[in-house]
């Protein structure tokens, strides 16, 4: 798998200074924890979940959650199972490049006991499956499911991940998030070669609160879930070796209503790459939120994003792509060994070697599996790119 392989080569010979690197399923998970990117969720009840997947592939999705919890209601859970049972077994009898070719799939589930059963009724189609979503998770309650990971990855002798999502109320009320948090912290650290990311269920964080975000706002302007992803990423997303990639909630938006303020796109970078049409179709699509809620995550810290429509895949990874400048400023700090301050390539900022080397590092990272920008290349051209498939 390789991020943009959908791009022509010669399209993408233009837009990159690096290319992305190629990756699989059984590669370092830190390098697959930035190479998840927009990881698109999918109800188990889909009749053509296979061809949904395959189709997905080619759209440029790297990451798939096919999810037996909230995406789907508690009479169906029975027949969510026999058809992602059956949908996965289909795709893995197509063979070749269709199997091949399968993003990272991971399936949330409800109850630790469905992981073995599932890996168990899916025989040889285990081997499509990368690991489990683990909802509503605790200290008090995640040890089962990762007892039950680690039974069925022993039984199988399959590598299989956990995606734990931080969403419970436990988490949310300030009077129990701190000490959550750090029973969490100790729980993920006993089982680190299994924790694939952390994700952040903010649907769930806003429901505490018996709220929900308008499309025209990101879930940074609403203070009661912000303050939750503040004290994740405090505690779960340091860079001091202790932390997990955490990865950014999910944008529920995919056409727009009436809307109350003005778009969150300027015009000229659209206007200098004569893609006006592009920021309309964003535009009306209510993506500029979605684009502007990326920005802010990559600031906050975390990486990648859960997504619900597959228009939302192509603005994720664009704006994952490390621009030039970026990519300057953090050869230039990892290449200084005993600390100081430089001017940047680019003559606009001032970096420091040792304040700024883990931010560098991590951004290596990124680079590495979505690329470096070519000199000049806006996020513009680059969605353009991603998205026109």
């Amino acid at each position: 798998m390789r991020h943009f392989d959908h791009i022509d080569a010669a399209r993408r010979k233009h837009l990159f200074y690096r290319h992305p690197r190629p990756f699989d399923r059984h590669d370092d998970p830190a390098v697959l924890a930035v190479a998840l990117g927009a990881t698109l969720y999918s109800p188990a009840t889909r009749p053509v979940l296979a061809d949904d997947i395959e189709r997905a592939a080619r759209r440029g999705v790297m990451s798939m959650v096919v999810c037996l919890e909230d995406a789907i209601a508690d009479d169906e859970v029975l027949a969510g199972e026999a058809n992602l049972v059956a949908q996965l077994r289909t795709l893995h009898g197509r063979g070749g490049t269709a199997t091949r070719d399968v993003p990272l799939l991971f399936v949330r589930v409800r109850d630790p006991r469905q992981i073995g059963d599932l890996i168990g009724r899916l025989g040889d189609a285990a081997g499509l499956v990368s690991g489990f979503v683990l909802p509503k998770f605790t200290a008090a309650a995640g040890g089962a499911f990762l007892d039950a990971l680690e039974d069925a990855a022993a039984r199988t002798g399959q590598r299989l991940l956990a995606m734990p999502v931080i969403e419970s109320p436990e988490a949310v009320y300030a009077e129990t998030r701190t000490e959550m948090l750090n029973d969490v912290a100790r729980l993920l650290a006993k089982h680190r070669q299994r924790i694939l990311a952390v994700r952040i269920g903010a649907t769930d964080m806003s429901a505490a609160y018996g709220l929900r975000r308008p499309p025209d706002l990101t879930i940074y302007d609403i203070r009661p879930v912000a303050g939750v992803i503040c004290d994740v990423v405090n505690i779960l997303g340091r860079a001091d070796g202790t932390g997990y990639v955490v990865t950014g909630p999910v944008w529920e938006y995919f056409s727009a209503g009436e809307r109350m303020f003005k778009p969150q796109l300027r015009q000229s970078p659209f206007d200098a790459q004569r893609a006006a049409p592009l920021r309309q179709r964003l535009i009306t699509s209510d993506l500029d939120g979605l684009i502007r809620e990326v920005h802010l995550d990559k600031a906050n810290g975390l990486i990648g994003k859960t997504v619900i429509h597959p228009s939302h895949v192509a603005a994720v990874h664009a704006l994952s792509v490390v621009t030039h400048e970026e990519y300057c400023d953090a050869a230039d700090i990892l290449g200084v060994s005993g600390g100081g301050a430089m001017a940047s390539s680019y003559a606009n900022k001032m970096n420091e070697a040792k304040p700024h080397r883990a931010w560098a590092q991590r951004l290596m990272l990124r680079a590495r599996v979505f690329g470096v920008a070519a000199e000049g290349v806006t996020f513009v051209e680059l969605l353009e790119a991603a998205g026109s498939r």
